[in-house]
């Protein structure tokens, strides 16, 4: 992963945390999201029987793609908060 240099001509340290909290602040907002539109059985069985765990994986998927970029954030994020000490 690349991480800013931050330095004299680039955007300040601190614009930068906030950048990056904003956006992880997001994330946690759509994960909760996410959760709340988690995949009910009575709207899938009618497709049969392996049809609400093939729905349950695609939502696992879509919360794990979430993660990652919270992962990648909170390391950036770290980086410049380390920077500004």
């Amino acid at each position: 992963m690349m991480l800013p240099t931050i330095h004299m001509n680039g955007t300040s340290g601190r614009a930068l945390l906030e950048g990056y909290c904003d956006a992880i602040s997001a994330i946690h907002a759509a994960l909760d999201a996410l959760a709340r539109a988690a995949p009910n059985g009575r709207d899938y069985y009618p497709q049969g029987p392996d049809a609400c765990a093939l729905a349950d994986g695609e939502h696992d998927a879509r919360k794990q793609a979430l993660m990652k970029v919270l992962n990648e954030l909170q390391v950036l994020a770290e980086h410049v908060a380390d920077r500004q000490k």
